[in-house]
């Protein structure tokens, strides 16, 4: 009897079944984090192409147009492209004389786009388009960054000098 259990310890067979079974949980930890931390890379550069698309439509639509058309409807068209409420989106069109921002008010945002500078200054016009959107992860995993409620907010943006 005391032969046949000194045999069985020194019997290898299945250690490495054993040795699977105690690293499998681990291992699974880190496939579930991957797939959620790239699903939410991925959809933050989904957004990013959205808002880069929307500077390249508002600079198509802005040639000799009226910018606060173009805008008004551009955002409603991002938003929908992005999967997102209009509030989500944000586009900031301004004018800089001299590196100072001509834009100090929201409300007026289309006439200060529209001023021309005073001779002599340098000027440059400015856009961008920013898209807020939440994303949940597929598991209730949380990493550095997530909300109190386990989501995470993403930010896709895009600008660019027009002239």
């Amino acid at each position: 009897m005391m032969r046949n259990l000194i045999d069985l310890c020194r019997d290898e067979r299945g250690t490495s079944v054993v040795e699977l079974a105690l690293i499998a949980p681990l291992m699974a930890t880190f496939l579930i984090g991957t797939v959620d931390i790239s699903r939410g890379f991925s959809a933050k550069l989904q957004l990013e192409q959205v808002a880069q698309q929307g500077v390249e439509k508002a600079m198509q639509g802005m040639q000799g147009n009226d910018s606060t058309v173009i805008f008004q409807s551009l955002q409603s068209e991002i938003a929908a492209s992005a999967g997102v409420t209009t509030p989500n989106v944000e586009i900031r069109y301004w004018l800089e004389c001299n590196g100072v921002s001509q834009n100090t008010n929201p409300a007026t945002m289309a006439a200060d786009y529209e001023r021309v500078c005073a001779g002599g200054q340098l000027y440059s016009r400015h856009l961008n388009v920013k898209i807020t959107k939440t994303y949940t992860p597929m598991f209730s995993t949380r990493w550095a960054g997530a909300e109190a409620n386990g989501t995470y907010t993403l930010v896709g943006e895009a600008g660019l000098r027009v002239q």
